[in-house]
């Protein structure tokens, strides 16, 4: 599932450019009004009612094939030995091998797993690369973890699940709190058990066999994203004002690459808190002020503000992320932007995704927007298996055709249906992912009247 923002992220969907031990999201807060799993059930089911997916396979497609729970022990700079769970979660594999990133987060939890596992089964399914969905996550507090200790838990990690991982199995991939280092070390300790296997992992280092152009995937692909979607509301790039809720690797990416269109980024926040410059923010030097240590309160030219004021900023486009819930019944009625670009997970809540409908807001779903990690990291899977690398022009041509193709498919289906691209993305992933499943007889047609 998914890997990524590659939501993403993005799983496959995002994965930080800095430090396994910096927080990449930022964190206004979220409002206990549904849960990740409840978001993704409650979209998946309303896709279901709509091209009539009869309940007891509602029942196979909502469930996961394969759930592992490892404990993972370590004792700590304190002395003390601390326990964390660890979670690898395979939804469906109709498609093919399981694909889903990694994540380190101390909110992670079986239910968190199992809902961005399912995601990434419609994700694959819905820009077509042959993956199924799966997810994975330990629930350690990153922050307070030394660069050896997090070595350990990777590796104590991958030594307990490696069983049911494997190349044509299940791949996974960097995502909140994970990046190429931890993908090295994945990758080296399923090595010492099964020789050097370049492709059990996606988002590697270049050194190790990482595609050009992966680190960028997820914020590349949501741009172009934006690029298609953007003459339908009279949109112009270059006259765009954008805000990033969530400077971490996909907002970082996606900043960066929309202001080479011309747009503006007037509003950014971090785990740290938010800043506004109505003038622009310099994203190019705001990446590399955050990496020598800056705080995003200390970029030069920019006024501190709350999360809820970045949420009302006047803007184009919007674009989260951050953690999922972050748009929520209590601060959408508050947003004053004509698009939300999803770059992370299940960020909107189905009473604000209502609320912003009703307002005339465009929402770019994640299933669909954040989907740029999981194609690169496709890439990076094939390119292991030939054992052949292709240059960073190739790599970013290939992902702009699939995700304009996808956007293009989507968006037909919406104007047919007169859904909404959430909608829209949801059928389509469903009718993918039972067709395959009916091909290889794992689900049966009703009996013939």
């Amino acid at each position: 599932m998914s890997h990524a923002g590659h939501a993403g992220a993005a799983g496959d969907s995002r994965h930080s450019d800095k430090s396994p031990r910096v927080a990449n999201r930022a964190k206004p807060a979220r409002l206990a009004e549904m849960s990740n799993f409840d978001i993704v059930n409650h979209y998946f089911d309303l896709a279901a009612d709509r091209i009539d997916v009869p309940e007891d396979l509602r029942a196979v497609l909502r469930s996961a094939y394969r759930e592992v729970q490892v404990q993972i022990p370590l004792r700590q700079a304190d002395g003390k030995v601390h326990v964390y769970s660890g979670y690898r979660v395979q939804h469906n594999g109709a498609r093919g091998p399981y694909k889903g990133g990694v994540r380190f987060h101390p909110e992670v939890d079986l239910d968190e797993v199992r809902a961005l596992a399912s995601l990434m089964t419609w994700k694959t399914a819905i820009v077509g690369v042959p993956f199924g969905g799966a997810k994975g996550g330990i629930n350690c507090p990153v922050d307070d973890l030394s660069k050896a200790e997090l070595q350990k838990i990777t590796r104590s990690f991958m030594d307990k699940i490696e069983k049911v991982l494997g190349p044509t199995r299940d791949i996974p991939a960097p995502d909140v709190n994970t990046n190429a280092q931890v993908m090295a070390w994945m990758m080296d300790e399923y090595g010492k058990l099964h020789g050097h296997t370049p492709a059990i992992v996606t988002g590697k280092p270049i050194s190790l066999g990482g595609s050009y152009g992966r680190e960028a995937a997820t914020g590349r692909g949501l741009i172009y994203l934006f690029r298609e979607a953007a003459p339908a509301l009279g949109l112009a790039p270059s006259e765009s004002r954008v805000v990033i809720q969530g400077f971490g690797n996909v907002g970082g990416w996606a900043g960066r690459i929309v202001q080479g269109l011309g747009a503006k980024v007037i509003g950014v926040s971090d785990a740290h808190g938010a800043v506004h410059s109505e003038a622009g923010i310099a994203c190019d030097e705001l990446h590399e002020h955050l990496r020598a240590g800056g705080k995003l309160a200390e970029f030069r030219g920019v006024d501190v503000i709350t999360a809820d004021e970045l949420i009302a900023l006047e803007c184009e486009v919007f674009i989260p992320a951050a953690l999922g819930g972050m748009i929520h019944g209590a601060n959408a009625e508050s947003m004053n932007c004509r698009m939300i670009l999803e770059g992370a997970n299940s960020p909107t809540t189905p009473a604000a995704d209502a609320l912003l409908h009703d307002k005339g807001v465009t929402i770019v779903p994640d299933v669909l927007a954040n989907a740029g990690g999981v194609v690169v990291s496709y890439f990076e899977w094939v390119q292991n298996l030939q054992h052949f690398r292709w240059d960073e022009r190739e790599v970013n041509d290939k992902l702009g055709t699939i995700m304009r193709r996808s956007y293009r498919e989507v968006s037909a289906r919406a104007s047919e249906q007169a859904v909404s691209l959430r909608i829209a993305a949801y059928e389509l992933g469903i009718e993918r992912v039972m067709e395959a499943a009916k091909a290889r007889g794992y689900i049966e047609d009703g009996p013939e009247g």
